[in-house]
């Protein structure tokens, strides 16, 4: 299956030529924000200028996927086809690889059938696909860290030794370098091995500080870095308070007000190289903050908006004539699935439902006060895809077991 899905995404890469990016606004939609860092780095002038323009020493997005779009550039041009094919193989293979910890852990928590088709459903799935082929980000890269550390995170509950929590501290480093957003889960994950392991009558306390020091290890260069740079402590990355004000503003209603970004407001990017990212972080997010002290009621309704935009889909243009967007509402099915298929996990007591509720729970909350976007929910669809299954298999056993009982009478 990781084979297929591999040479079937490659070939849509062709098919569709998403190797074709954007060549406006100086090829800003290869890479975006990453794309601009990375040309920096395969220039000499290192990690710095996610606008363009010399705008210096940079933090605004975390490290690890633009140092890979560097690399790229280095060997084959920077904003050239032939990088766009290779990133977009790149990513591609990062989803064809998930396919095997999500096959892991749903042999794991609901047996071999929910396993095999959760794989199918993942490997041969053409919306899995579209983030492969279609975004050069992390898109893909982060479903995977994040189904390996929830596989680990299952195995932990009786994983004897230190090796394990070596793994687990490492992964979590290595994922927080591509995507902080990851760490929401964290401190539920932590507990809930905790708790499992107590439940066996097993120690933790050892192999918490054993995994934070590993964890703290994989991001002490990059922290060190920053530290260097900027004269002061910088976690990771920057931009929280440009990302807080494009949520948050008197032009917003639960999506992302995109005129407000400095790639496309000349006003604000002006004003980004004049402050310094610093400063103009922390400028936006005074402002994002003034919004929602003078705007109480209309933040929270536009908190709702956007908690529900996260699960059915941020409502797009569209020329039908139609009264209701069928792709939202395939969007909206899917996780109405996960979610019935988390609640019957829970009820049926299934290995790991209580993980599976907590990544549910905490991965999404930072999008509901920020802004939603379906490449958002992707990190965590290998996981909503198998509940999903699980409910669909649910509801095949029940079926056959009414059967067999009609015909026994």
């Amino acid at each position: 299956m990781v084979l297929i899905s591999l040479l079937l995404q490659v070939a849509a890469i062709g098919i569709f030529r998403q190797y074709h990016t954007r060549a406006g606004e100086d090829h800003f939609g290869f890479g975006f924000e990453m794309g601009r860092v990375a040309r920096s780095i395969a220039l000499g002038q290192g990690f710095s200028n996610p606008y363009g323009d010399h705008t210096g020493p940079s933090a605004w997005e975390p490290p690890l996927y633009p140092y890979l779009i560097a690399a790229v550039f280095r060997v084959f041009g920077i904003f050239t086809y032939a990088s766009a094919w290779v990133l977009l193989s790149i990513n591609s293979l990062f989803a064809s690889l998930t396919t095997i910890p999500v096959y892991l852990i749903a042999h794991r928590c609901f047996g071999p059938r929910v396993a095999i088709w959760s794989a199918r459903a993942w490997a041969l799935n053409p919306y899995v696909w579209y983030w492969s082929i279609h975004w050069i980000w992390d898109t893909t890269f982060t479903p995977l860290m994040l189904a390996l550390i929830f596989l680990v995170s299952l195995e932990l509950e009786q994983w004897p030794g230190w090796r394990g929590w070596a793994l687990f501290g490492a992964l979590w480093g290595v994922g927080a370098l591509a995507n902080p957003a990851m760490l929401s889960f964290l401190p539920f994950c932590g507990l809930w091995i905790w708790w499992r392991r107590d439940k066996r009558g097993l120690s933790s306390l050892s192999g918490v500080v054993l995994s934070s020091v590993v964890f703290f290890l994989v991001l002490s260069p990059w922290l060190i870095r920053n530290y260097e740079v900027f004269g002061r402590f910088v976690f990771i990355r920057d931009d929280f308070g440009l990302q807080f004000r494009l949520g948050n503003n008197k032009m917003s209603d639960g999506m992302l007000v995109a005129t407000l970004q400095p790639n496309l407001n000349q006003l604000e990017f002006e004003k980004f190289q004049r402050m310094g990212e610093l400063a103009y972080e922390a400028d936006c997010r005074r402002l994002g903050f003034e919004f929602i002290r003078e705007n109480p009621r209309r933040f929270a309704l536009i908190s709702l908006k956007r908690f529900f935009y996260y699960w059915n889909g941020v409502p797009r243009p569209t020329d039908s004539r139609s009264s209701w967007d069928f792709r939202s509402s395939l969007f909206l099915a899917s996780s109405v699935l996960a979610i019935w298929g988390l609640l019957r996990a829970l009820r049926r007591e299934r290995p790991g439902a209580w993980l599976f509720a907590g990544l549910i729970a905490t991965y999404p909350t930072v999008y509901y006060f920020v802004f939603p976007h379906a490449r958002y929910r992707h990190p965590i669809e290998p996981e909503l895809f198998i509940l999903a299954v699980f409910l669909l298999s649910e509801v095949r056993r029940r079926k056959t077991v009414a059967e067999e009982v009609i015909a026994d009478c």
